[in-house]
């Protein structure tokens, strides 16, 4: 029996050893720090030794710049989406445009002169390189007009930039330490920090700390590693633009007066005969009528001097609402859009009147830099002529995020927000012109991105009355027509219906039966609808309110408005 447990023993006792020897293997490897060094290239997304990497804050920027002799480029994307989106690049014209509240500047392609206040300057580096589909701006020359610093690293090229400033956490390496891609023994090691080392403190963990280096790597250390944790205010000396505004010492009063051609100017005196304490009146005078820039015009002298004397200023309207006009060439074009600015500003010049009221509709995504852009420009020759800059936005809405509200609530004297247009002509289904939740959100979502001393409330004199047929084969067709305020209550009184209140909408509401068994209804603006509405203004402090339109209300309105906005 002994001689046959000997051999079992053995074999026990092999097992066991080779057991504990898998388990410490496996407890070094666990233990081991990896030695494993991540590519700088790789980190930093390099695909060639042409490119220089942008980093900003933490951040690898996914655009890429270039290092000519000791000038440091940066794609002009890079510079639009994540640094100061007031640069303009306009391809066709092979010019780079700059505006500040009172100047525009141009900056030729691939030349060191660009011209500020009428004056050519020069720099010692191309200030805009062309390269391909590609375009590049110096960071130098971005840097005049933006709060930033940064840092050219080599091995691999990459161009730090700071560009937040205020309290920062920082810590000192207290001896040599590895910084690596994660938090863990495990993760690539990114770069060896040194001693006495700053960095910045971004994310303090149990074990470890993600922290910034000055060279722009954003990694992890353990946190025995960091001695003398403070917090330093990090500033730079930068001069911000200041945009001046023309604030009224008054609530706006307006009024949107539809001229559709010469003669209707005449109709001024006896259009706003019935009005009350209206001090702003803004005619549709101006309209884009060819891609070049061309506008039509029906501005009038005498009309603006019969609405001074009848103490109101004149805004000028100008529209987009020609169907052979496409909005987005018009806008994108330098030339167009230098066209437009300079004929509005002339005719204001010529014919006395004090501001200018745009009202682009409809505004496709891809007009929308251009848009911005046009509204800088005309914004700095409003400022140096005195005018005053209004500016008409719809509703917000995800389709419409690209009017760009927070820069327009900037460079312009005022935004009106449209509070109507909730149902429409062509809607699928009937409903509100303009109901009191859906004024209220208008109103509530554009304060986020509009002070309330610029925001005007622009409120509908008007209705719809709706029709809904059902059609032999089961399917139904909606059809309205726009009614003013006093048609809307005479329709109702034709048929012998009374309208009722409902509460959801704000808004008296009534319905009938055709001779054809078609559903009429109707959601009426009246002078209680009206007052609901006027609440707003005054209970968000805003800066008045804008009716459309002049002649569709009832002369009992103004006497409710007075009570809001005076």
């Amino acid at each position: 029996m002994k001689k046959k447990a000997a051999p079992l023993l053995a074999v026990v006792v092999l097992v066991v050893v080779v057991a504990a020897i898998v388990c410490i293997t496996n407890l070094v490897k666990k233990y081991t720090p990896t030695s494993e060094v991540m590519d700088g290239k790789e980190y930093f997304s390099l695909s060639s030794d042409d490119e220089a990497a942008i980093v900003i804050g933490r951040d690898v920027s996914s655009y890429k710049g270039m290092v000519s002799g000791d000038v440091c480029y940066v794609d002009f994307e890079a510079v639009k989406e994540q640094l100061n989106d007031r640069f303009y690049w306009d391809s066709e014209a092979n010019l780079m445009l700059y505006t500040t509240p009172t100047d525009i500047i141009e900056i030729p392609a691939g030349g060191q002169k660009y011209t500020a206040t009428g004056k050519t300057e020069t720099v010692s580096y191309d200030i805009v390189k062309v390269d391909g589909t590609k375009t590049y701006l110096a960071l130098d020359f971005v840097q005049m007009y933006t709060n930033l610093e940064y840092e050219l690293f080599h091995d691999p090229e990459r161009i730090v930039i700071t560009n937040e400033w205020g309290e920062k956490t920082l810590a000192t390496i207290r001896k040599n330490g590895k910084l690596r891609y994660q938090g863990g023994i495990k993760s690539p090691i990114l770069r060896e920090l040194q001693k006495n080392e700053v960095v910045t403190v971004l994310e303090p963990m149990e074990d470890w700390t993600g922290v910034l280096t000055q060279d722009g790597y954003f990694g992890y250390i353990q946190n025995d590693r960091l001695v003398e944790e403070r917090t330093e205010t990090v500033e730079r000396e930068f001069e911000e633009p200041e945009y001046t505004t023309v604030a009224k010492d008054y609530k706006i009063n307006m009024v949107w007066h539809v001229i559709s051609n010469t003669d209707a100017n005449y109709n001024i005196i006896y259009d706003i005969a019935s009005v009350k304490g209206v001090n702003t009146i803004s005619p549709t005078w101006f309209s884009i009528v060819s891609n070049d820039g061309t506008l039509s015009s029906l501005a009038d002298a005498d009309y603006v001097d019969t609405a001074h004397r009848n103490d109101m200023e004149v805004w000028a309207l100008v529209d987009n609402f020609n169907t052979e006009v496409d909005t987005t060439a018009v806008l994108k074009s330098t030339e167009s859009r230098t066209k437009i600015e300079n004929t509005l500003i002339a005719s204001a010049i010529e014919y006395g009147f004090d501001g200018i009221n745009v009202d682009f509709e409809n505004l496709p995504e891809e007009a929308a830099d251009g848009y911005i852009q046009f509204i800088r420009e005309l914004s700095v020759k409003c400022r140096k002529n005195g005018l005053v800059l209004s500016v008409d936005v719809p509703v917000p809405m995800s389709f419409n995020e690209h009017y760009n509200r927070a820069e327009l609530g900037t460079v312009c004297d005022y935004v009106i927000v449209m509070g109507y247009d909730e149902h429409y002509d062509g809607s699928e289904e009937a409903g509100s012109v303009a109901s009191l939740s859906f004024e209220n959100q208008g109103i509530l979502d554009t304060r986020k991105d509009v002070p309330a001393e610029k925001l005007i409330s622009g409120i509908p004199f008007y209705t719809r009355l709706w029709n809904t047929k059902t059609n032999e084969d089961g399917t139904t067709t909606v059809t309205s027509e726009a009614l003013g305020m006093d048609e809307g209550q005479q329709r109702l009184e034709n048929n012998n219906v009374e309208a009722a209140w409902d509460e959801t909408t704000g808004q008296n509401y009534a319905q009938f039966e055709g001779d054809d068994g078609s559903l009429y209804q109707i959601w009426l603006e009246d002078d209680k609808s009206i007052e609901e509405k006027l609440t707003l203004v005054k209970d968000y402090g805003l800066a008045g309110v804008a009716g459309w339109r002049l002649g569709l209300e009832s002369d009992s309105v103004w006497d409710i408005i007075l009570k809001y906005v005076s």
